[in-house]
């Protein structure tokens, strides 16, 4: 159910060297990604200031942001792939960015009524929304 790259994730966090597959990709999390690839994440899937705050705040709290010099922990850098992975993905399937920014801000009935960028904060609520992108890919029945 992969419909982006590596590299594609990658160039949400505008990370340099491009990572060619998925295993450079997962050595670059697990080794901390910089700081800075969060924040163009943010800038990628939200609009205005205060959303960008909140949602940066979602993955690692203000005052730990501000203390971080330059990588972030494995955790906060698995947070990071995840949220530029699903917009990534929904970019892909709404072949528009705003499109897939509108999918991500708006509550959704399959989601209880959460907006996605919500429930892709886990894991398992990533799956469940990259699981909902292709039934909307592929004009699934919910």
């Amino acid at each position: 159910m992969e419909f982006v790259t590596p590299a594609e994730v990658a160039a949400v966090m505008n990370l340099a060297p491009i990572p060619r597959s998925l295993a450079e990709l997962e050595a670059r999390v697990r080794d901390g990604l910089p700081k800075s690839a969060l924040a163009m994440s943010v800038q990628h899937i939200a609009t205005d200031a205060e959303t960008r705050r909140a949602l940066r705040a979602s993955v690692v709290p203000e005052a730990t942001y501000k203390r971080r010099r330059e990588r972030l922990s494995m955790g906060e850098s698995e947070k990071t792939e995840r949220i530029a992975r699903i917009y990534a993905t929904a970019s892909y399937v709404w072949g528009d960015p705003g499109d897939a920014r509108t999918f991500l801000a708006a509550a959704h009935p399959l989601l209880e009524g959460r907006r996605p960028l919500d429930v892709a904060l886990t894991e398992l609520g990533a799956r469940r929304v990259e699981a909902l992108l292709s039934q909307i890919l592929y004009g699934l029945p919910a």
